[in-house]
């Protein structure tokens, strides 16, 4: 008999143990904050980069101009050293992402990097008197400035094209 006791005690104490940890558990967790709601978007402000690459890329930059402020510009960047490239993302109304990509690198690699990977449709639009080609698939889809020489222009993003032409609607290129 003195064998079975000691089994009882075993499975007492691990009874104990789990119903310990089970309440540990349930402490931390009713501890630890929970924030479900999405993290607020910081808004930066691109005029000085904006200025800087107009000054010194060998083509027009474009940025949009008279979008809603429910557009919120959160990234910007010129590498002149790297093709003359113009970079500036959007969180859009409808909290899906848009950019506006611009490089002198060979035209058929920069399309592939901006729009990661889309492929041309055989789809044109005319926006503001433009002609744009539709590109879609990879993780992006996107509209390709056509005939510009020198330089390519692309707007690519999560977003639908009616976004996508939205922005390239707004762009001004100087």
């Amino acid at each position: 008999m003195a064998g079975s006791n000691g089994k009882q005690k075993t499975a007492r104490d691990m009874i104990l143990s789990l119903g310990l940890i089970v309440v540990a558990a349930w402490v931390i967790y009713l501890f630890v904050p929970h924030d479900d709601h999405a993290p607020d978007i910081k808004r930066v402000d691109y005029r000085v980069e904006l200025l800087t690459a107009r000054r010194a890329a060998s083509y027009p930059v474009a940025a949009p101009e008279g979008l809603s402020d429910r557009w919120k510009a959160t990234s910007v960047r010129f590498q002149g050293a790297d093709f003359d490239s113009w970079h500036l993302g959007f969180h859009a109304p409808d909290g899906e992402y848009v950019a506006v990509e611009q490089s002198t690198q060979k035209r058929s690699r920069f399309i592939d990097e901006a729009s990661q990977g889309a492929q041309a449709t055989k789809v044109t639009e005319k926006i503001d008197g433009r002609t744009w080609t539709r590109y879609t698939g990879g993780r992006y889809d996107a509209l390709v400035l056509q005939d510009t020489d020198g330089s390519t222009t692309v707007v690519a993003g999560t977003a639908s094209f009616d976004r996508l032409s939205e922005m390239a609607g707004a762009l001004k290129m100087a």
